[in-house]
């Protein structure tokens, strides 16, 4: 019996996701464990395993399909003794709705493929359904282009449609799929050649002169994680009542203590700065349990841990890994942890109980220069702590003036939550751990 394959939830908030990748072909066996494609949820781009045994026989959602719903079926398995073919051919569920997306390669080919049936050469049919977006349906009802012999050009409708809207003449090269086909990617390649292939000498003038006014502008579709961040702080920004403040904290004893720690550790432990930013933030939630909490309607959440989430960027957006109980971690075990999940966020890694949850959030942006920002709440999170770059200012002591390295933090809080006092008193607390670093070992 057929097995079918659904688009799998892989973070609690995920409702959709876009299938960025399949890393196995139509025909190819499965075993259980293998990874078969590449997902990209809310957070990060995810591999999926399989879970049973079998021969792929269709798929039905192309690469790069977009907002594909969870618990869609994506693919077909055939299991061990069962023909392949029956699998293929046989009916399928109703696919959930996708949204439009970019159209990959594979399914413009294909889309291409169909519109073209009649008066194209054979080609080899595709072994599997495969669901393009709606703007391959739409584009693939055009009429075919020609060239100024009369002769056919062999083009996707998206190439087409893309090669008039900039002027580009498809008669004068050829394409990199099937018998010469020009597909997306060509035409996206002529027109970013610094001398692209114009519908005419008239066309060649008028985009050189385009090129030299100001305006000039490029649609670049919007991730799904791009898409979630929006949304979430948005929501935060919209229903939160943020309220700021702000503090100097001089670090010249911090920077003193990182240095002498990071001489006498061992072999591959490297105490950061923002090692010790965590650990101070994480005393100081202890001892204001106050601001350690979130708002939820009749109730506050208020934690038992310092679950910190630090902001790690990443290629199109931003994730949060959870450092948990972070109150309960040495400075090494601290520095272990936090290169680790900043290394596999970047790389797309994370399992999903690694970047979901917590209760406050460390937003670093010293690394930049930046001196001071406010940060959005991270929601849930009843408060954001951004840190700014430690730069060498003049400080007043005793009447004298002085010079002090100074780092200026300040923090978002949700007014729901916390009130006034309590993050005022959470600033000092941390203010004192930064400042005094050996208390943050008592």
């Amino acid at each position: 019996m057929a097995i079918d394959i659904l688009m799998p939830a892989l973070s609690p908030t995920m409702e959709s996701g876009t299938l960025s990748k399949w890393t196995i072909a139509v025909g190819e066996p499965v075993r259980s464990g293998d990874v078969i494609a590449e997902i990209e949820t809310d957070k990060a781009t995810m591999e999926v395993e399989a879970v049973d045994d079998g021969v792929l026989a269709s798929i039905l959602v192309a690469d790069g399909s977009d907002g594909v719903a969870v618990g869609t079926v994506i693919a077909r398995l055939a299991e061990d003794g069962e023909a392949v073919e029956d699998v293929a051919s046989a009916a399928v569920p109703p696919l959930a709705p996708v949204s439009p997306a970019p159209v990959s390669d594979a399914a413009e080919a294909s889309a291409a493929n169909q519109t073209d049936a009649v008066s194209a050469d054979p080609v080899p049919a595709v072994a599997a359904p495969v669901q393009t977006s709606a703007v391959a349906a739409v584009a693939a009802q055009k009429a075919p282009a020609t060239s100024a012999d009369g002769s056919r050009i062999f083009a996707s409708p998206l190439a087409r449609r893309i090669a008039a809207d900039r002027g580009i003449d498809l008669a004068r090269f050829s394409g990199s799929g099937p018998h010469g086909r020009i597909l997306r990617r060509d035409v996206e390649e002529q027109a970013a050649s610094p001398a692209p292939v114009m519908a005419g000498a008239t066309g060649q003038m008028a985009a050189s002169a385009s090129a030299t006014f100001a305006g000039a502008s490029s649609l670049e579709p919007n991730s799904q994680m791009r898409r979630v961040i929006a949304q979430r702080l948005q929501d935060s920004k919209a229903n939160a009542p943020h309220f700021y403040l702000t503090v100097d904290c001089e670090i010249d004893n911090l920077l003193a203590a990182r240095r002498m720690m990071n001489d006498k550790a061992g072999e591959g432990v490297k105490i950061s700065v923002n090692d010790l930013v965590i650990r101070a933030a994480a005393m100081a939630l202890m001892v204001v349990p106050k601001a350690n909490a979130s708002w939820e309607g009749d109730h506050t959440r208020l934690f038992h841990h310092a679950d910190i989430a630090m902001a790690v960027a990443v290629d199109g957006g931003l994730v949060t890994p959870v450092v948990w109980a972070a109150e309960q971690k040495g400075l090494a075990t601290l520095s272990e942890i936090t290169r680790d999940l900043a290394s596999r966020a970047r790389d797309g890694q994370l399992a999903p109980q690694e970047f979901s949850g917590g209760s406050f959030t460390i937003s670093n942006l010293g690394m930049y220069g930046i001196r001071e920002f406010a940060a959005v709440i991270n929601p849930p999170h009843g408060a954001i702590l951004a840190v700014g770059a430690g730069e060498e200012r003049p400080v007043v002591r005793d009447g004298q003036l002085a010079v002090a390295t100074v780092m200026t933090v300040t923090l978002s809080a949700d007014h729901r939550v916390v009130d006034g006092a309590v993050g005022a008193e959470w600033l000092q607390a941390f203010k004192g751990y930064i400042e005094q670093p050996v208390t943050m070992l008592l």
